[in-house]
């Protein structure tokens, strides 16, 4: 019997790995990506895919737990809850996306130690970022909500979920700093199994909380909040050094002893990770207003807005991926002064993401009812949130290749433009198209054209910058030195 097993399981690998390269050949042959490209995309991307799924699990479990026990008044306190919750933790986003653009340029130009300081200083900016929120979300937890629209059982039980994760939020800061620096130095493994386990965990204490023990919000919060503790912890031992069970030590590891700080590093650090700072806040305040807004059309506008989105967090996931290899993979052509290489990486992790998504789109698509279905049970709430669902998988598409594209900015240190893009999406277009809603026979739908275009104007505008090549000027600040001079077929 274990022949016979093991012989089918040598089939299927073999079966398997035919496949996997007749696509790859498949790829190349169509001019979407080359193939040795494609699977040192795949290696970093992989794991960051099943990490962001991991991460973005959380707040989706808990909505769906939440709206099976307790109904969509309560999925609507969540909904202005994760919208608090998800401000600070694009702070935490933007504060590592600088943080990975500068540890990949200068490990991938051999100063593991000067990458290593990156890391202590980010952490310092982190420590004096998150505190005033943490303070914020507990103490003035229920005017928050109701600022934003939650009222009656909305309101207790968004305040409740946000009084009780708010202080995890120190612990998520540190999670995503080092989950991008393990992906600066090429390492998405590590991370990956450690969210993912925490995803794990908090899919069980959820459920055992709010159907189990029957706690409801506050079951869902304190699950929350207890599975991104026990990540936070246990990257804490790799990020200073010491491996796992042989593998997952990281190659520039913090510690106490030698230096904390250098002048120039933080500056460098606060200039890079500033805009994307400054880009995630405003798309994190932008949900405020979309939220007030639907909540006048009443709390199952709400809710299906937010399962949309939602479900959009999902498909992210593989932005997540090609992301951070597009950050990596392009920072270390860049340092190793290889710009013709870096765009070459970089062109092919965007077509390659723009066909992903459009296939994943595709199958949210046609499962749209049965998704709304598992959030929510009413027939007109269904209805209701499977339109929301089309809406979020159609506007998934540009968010992927803004993702890749924005993603081969980062790692060149260009930053300011796609804050400038994301900007006009949200303000210019995306806001006043929900706002003529109110004012107009357009209605709801006016929060649908909302959806799409925070999505596909900033994606149109990074993809002329990218086409620029004016990105590969800004590395040029950014590189140890030795990296300065721009390639050969670059600089014709």
């Amino acid at each position: 019997m274990r022949s016979r097993l093991r012989a089918a399981a040598v089939r299927l690998r073999g079966a398997l790995s035919r496949l996997g390269g007749a696509t790859a050949d498949a790829l190349d042959r169509a001019g979407v990506i080359d193939r040795g490209r494609l699977r040192e995309t795949l290696d970093l991307a992989w794991p960051r895919i099943v990490t962001g799924f991991a991460i973005m699990s959380k707040n989706t479990v808990d909505l769906a737990v939440v709206g099976v026990a307790l109904g969509a008044p309560s999925v609507a306190g969540l909904a202005f809850a994760f919208a608090y919750w998800q401000l600070a933790k694009f702070v935490s986003i933007g504060l590592a996306g600088g943080t990975v653009s500068l540890v990949s340029q200068n490990y991938g130009g051999g100063e593991s130690d000067r990458a290593a300081l990156v890391v202590k200083a980010s952490l310092l900016v982190a420590v004096a970022l998150v505190a005033p929120l943490i303070v914020a979300f507990v103490a003035f937890a229920e005017p928050l909500i109701a600022l934003v629209g939650g009222e009656g059982t909305a309101l207790r039980a968004g305040s409740v979920y946000l009084a009780v994760t708010a202080p995890a939020l120190a612990f998520e800061f540190f999670n995503m700093i080092a989950s991008r620096t393990y992906a600066g130095v090429g390492d998405t493994v590590t991370p990956m199994v450690l969210r993912a386990g925490g995803a794990l965990l908090n899919v069980v204490l959820t459920v055992w909380l709010v159907l189990g023990v029957g706690l409801g919000v506050l079951g869902a919060g304190l699950g929350t909040a207890a599975s991104i503790v026990a990540v936070g912890l246990a990257l804490s031992w790799g990020m200073t050094g010491r491996s796992y069970f042989g593998r997952g030590a990281s190659p520039v590891p913090i510690g106490r002893g030698g230096p904390w700080i250098d002048g120039e590093l933080v500056r460098q650090l606060l200039r890079v990770s500033a805009p994307l700072i400054g880009r995630r806040v405003a798309e994190g305040v932008a949900v405020f207003p979309l939220l007030w807004i639907a909540s006048l059309f009443g709390d199952a506008t709400v809710a299906a807005l937010e399962v949309g989105r939602r479900v959009r967090g999902l498909l992210g996931s593989f932005s997540w991926g090609f992301s951070i290899a597009a950050s990596t993979l392009v920072g270390q052509r860049l340092g190793a002064g290889e710009e013709s290489l870096a765009t070459e990486y970089g062109r092919d992790v965007i077509r390659l993401s723009a066909l992903v998504y459009v296939v994943a789109s595709a199958v949210v698509l046609l499962a749209a009812g049965p998704i709304a279905g598992v959030f929510v049970d009413d027939p007109a709430a269904v209805a209701a949130t499977a339109t929301f669902v089309v809406v979020a998988a159609v506007s998934a598409i540009p968010l992927g290749v803004d993702g890749s594209v924005t993603g081969s900015l980062r790692g060149a240190g260009d930053t300011r433009w796609p804050f400038l893009a994301s900007m006009v999406g949200l303000y210019v277009v995306a806001l006043p198209a929900a706002l003529v809603g109110l004012a107009t026979p357009l209605g709801v739908g006016g929060l649908y054209v909302a959806v799409i275009a925070e999505k596909l104007v900033p994606a149109g505008i990074n993809l002329r910058r990218f086409r620029s090549n004016r990105w590969q000027a800004v590395s040029r600040q950014y590189r140890p030195e030795g990296a300065d001079a721009p390639d050969d077929a670059s600089a014709k």
